[in-house]
């Protein structure tokens, strides 16, 4: 129930990987035969990543995550376009690996102007508008939030950047492969990309970003990716990514399907436990995740009583784990530091049976009961 926070590498995505391992091995900057191999396997896997975006394989670059993607975005954009302007617009929902960057470059001269969210998670494009200023180089809102499932408005709040002309950047990690995604539809410029969130191996993102979008690199020394993101190319674990980016392009619509289904009843039977309450929207939510705050449990206890049951959940975001602050996104939706603290994210997929639904609402049920009685 935490496949949101990873998934298993899917068998063909292994079989795949496994000739860049130890037979088809050469560095893509190298000149001979298994260099040039080595290259044609890299630009075969960018056509087919940018082809499931319905984007231009010159518009894709491969990076090691999603967080260094969303890194890339922010601080390349701002450090691109300090000379127009220093100010950036984000919501405050978004994941840490956005948040985090922006707090960094407030820190470095930088204003950032938080976007709240209502109760359910959504951003108001008209409060997107109303912060855009004449410095306004950036704004960056995720389409689907990683702990509730709720998804924004993104056309909509790019119609308005495209309009204002400032950038706009989308962390989809956890859209991608779970809802189509078309880049000009969406008036995105860039958009960040994960593939372990879509049963590919870990250590493998993408960033899309638009021709014409200026950005400063991160990283120098080598020129690899178009000289946007300098590092020897990950070639087993790209092949890997554009294998489960075609997988879950012939799959999406009949996956969709099965999956909206079984999160229907999961949060369905959740709801129906007494002192269960859904977070996030109600119908505007990602068909893989079901979130909800408990009050006859926080969340540290939750986590050990499920474990004990064999289930695998989380408190919110897998990257927040361990730490004793209350989720930042359940703050911003209206709980108060107690409730966000018992949130409970449970996410299924592909290999989810009808049959753990029925387990986790059971499980659920009798920690309910048990923490009645105490």
């Amino acid at each position: 129930m935490d496949y949101a926070s990873t998934t298993p590498v899917d068998p063909r995505v292994i079989k795949a990987m496994l000739p860049y391992f130890s037979e088809k091995i050469g560095n893509t900057m190298s000149p001979h035969v298994w260099g040039l191999e080595a290259r044609e396997a890299l630009e075969n896997a960018r056509e087919v990543v940018a082809s499931f975006i319905k984007a231009s394989p010159v518009e894709v670059i491969f990076t090691g995550s999603a967080t260094e993607s969303n890194n890339l975005a922010v601080k390349g954009i701002a450090f691109s376009n300090r000379a127009r302007g220093r100010h950036i617009v984000t919501s405050k929902i978004e994941h840490l690996s956005v948040l985090d960057p922006v707090k960094w470059l407030e820190r470095n001269g930088f204003e950032v102007t938080y976007i709240p969210v209502n109760e359910d998670g959504l951003v108001d494009p008209s409060d997107v508008e109303g912060a855009i200023r004449k410095d306004t180089i950036l704004v960056s809102i995720m389409h689907t939030n990683n702990e509730i499932g709720t998804i924004e408005p993104i056309e909509e709040i790019g119609e308005i950047c495209r309009r204002h002309g400032v950038y706009f950047h989308v962390d989809a990690a956890q859209s991608v492969g779970k809802l189509p995604i078309d880049v000009d539809k969406m008036n995105v410029d860039l958009l960040t990309m994960s593939s372990h969130k879509i049963y590919g191996p870990k250590g493998v993102g993408a960033l899309y970003i638009r021709e014409g979008v200026r950005i400063e690199p991160l990283l120098h020394g080598g020129g690899h990716e178009y000289g946007l993101r300098s590092s020897t190319v990950n070639v087993p674990g790209i092949v890997g990514f554009a294998k489960a980016c075609e997988i879950a392009r012939d799959s999406m619509d009949e996956e969709l399907g099965r999956l909206r289904k079984l999160c229907k009843r999961l949060i369905e039977g959740v709801a129906e436990i007494e002192g269960a309450h859904l977070t996030g929207h109600p119908e505007r939510r990602l068909p893989t995740i079901a979130s909800f705050w408990l009050e006859f449990i926080d969340g540290e206890r939750l986590m050990f009583e499920l474990n004990e049951r064999g289930i695998a959940a989380s408190t919110g975001s897998a990257c927040s784990s361990g730490k004793i602050e209350p989720s930042h996104v359940l703050l911003a939706i209206g709980l108060n530091e107690r409730q966000a603290r018992s949130g409970l994210r449970l996410s299924i997929g592909r290999w989810t049976k009808p049959s753990e639904i029925e387990c986790v609402i059971n499980v659920l049920a009798e920690i309910r009961r048990k923490y009645a009685r105490c």
